[in-house]
C-alpha cells in the first residue's frame, strides 16, 4: 500500500519510524513543510488554510491512506483533511485517547494544540472521569529541530514544563507533538519512573496495521521492503542529514510547493 504522511518537519519522523517497524511491506511519501515550521503557535485560520493545501497535494499522489503525523493540525483541522481525502485518515490523538487507562493523565503538546484541548475531549470521551492536565511546549520543537537536544538549556526549559504535570502527580504523560519523542531520553530523566510515556504513533501504528491486515492477504508473509519517498517546502540541502540521523536513511529529497 501507498501510505501518505506529513509534519511541519522531522516530527513525523516518528510517526514513520512506528509505522514501519509493524507495516514495513509498503510505499511511503513523507510531506515536511519545513516553509512555515514550526506550527505550534499558528492560528487556527493559519492551520485550518495548510491543512487545505497538504490534502489538495497528497489527492495526487496516489496515496492508498492517509496518517496525520501532526498534533497540531489533527487538533484543529482533522475535518478538513477527512473532507478533501477519499482515503481512510489515521489520526494521533484518537487512536492515543481510546487507549488511555491512567486516571490522572498530563499532556505536553505545543500552545495551539493545548488551546483546542483536543487531547482533553478525546480522552473524556472514552474514560469520562479521567483528570487530564495539558501543557504547552512552544520552546520544544525550535530545539528539536535545530539539534538543540543535550544542552543545559533544553533540560532547563523542560523542568518547567513539566513542574505543573508533576506537581498534579499524573500517572502517565501524553507526547501531544510528534516531535517529542526525539527527547524521551531527557524526559525521562527528569519525570519519576511511575509516569508512563505515551507515544501516540504506537496507537496510530496499530490501529494501521488492523486496518491493513483486513485489506491485504499473506500480509506478514512478504519480504520486508519499504520504499520511502520524501518532499519539502524548503531548506531541501538540510533534509536528508536530518533523515539519516534520525531515521538512518539518506534519501533523495524533493522540493515541492503547497501555498496557492
Amino acid at each position: 500500500m501507498r501510505l501518505g504522511l506529513f509534519d511541519s518537519g522531522i516530527g513525523g519522523f516518528t510517526v514513520l519510524k512506528k509505522v514501519i517497524e509493524l507495516c514495513p511491506n509498503n510505499s511511503f511519501v513523507y510531506l515536511a513543510d519545513t516553509a512555515r515550521l514550526p506550527y505550534g503557535e499558528k492560528t487556527a485560520k493559519e492551520i485550518i488554510k495548510i491543512a487545505e493545501e497538504i490534502s489538495s497535494w497528497f489527492s495526487y499522489q496516489n496515496i492508498d491512506a492517509f496518517l496525520v503525523a501532526c498534533n497540531t493540525t489533527n487538533a484543529i483541522a482533522l475535518d478538513v483533511l477527512k473532507k478533501n481525502l477519499d482515503v481512510p485518515v489515521f489520526d494521533l490523538i484518537g487512536s492515543a485517547a481510546s487507549t488511555i487507562q491512567e486516571s490522572r493523565v498530563g499532556v505536553i503538546a505545543t500552545p495551539s494544540t493545548v488551546k483546542t484541548k483536543a487531547y482533553t475531549k478525546a480522552i473524556l470521551e472514552f474514560k469520562p472521569k479521567t483528570f487530564v492536565i495539558e501543557q504547552p511546549c512552544p520552546e520544544f520543537v525550535p530545539m528539536i529541530e535545530m539539534d538543540n537536544i543535550n544542552s543545559a538549556e533544553i533540560t532547563h526549559v523542560a523542568s518547567r514544563y513539566l513542574q505543573p504535570l508533576l506537581k498534579q502527580k499524573v500517572h502517565s504523560l501524553i507526547l501531544g507533538c510528534s516531535h517529542y519523542p526525539l527527547i524521551t531520553p531527557l524526559l525521562k530523566e527528569i519525570l519519576p519512573s511511575s509516569v508512563k510515556l505515551i507515544d501516540p504513533a504506537e496507537a496510530l501504528s496499530l490501529k494501521l496495521k488492523l486496518f491493513m491486515d483486513s485489506k491485504v492477504s499473506n500480509y506478514s508473509k512478504k519480504k520486508k521492503l519499504v520504499d520511502l519517498n520524501f518532499y519539502v517546502t524548503s531548506n531541501i540541502k538540510n533534509f536528508p542529514n536530518k533523515a539519516k540521523h534520525w531515521l538512518n536513511v539518506f534519501p533523495q529529497v524533493n522540493l515541492v510547493s503547497l501555498q496557492k
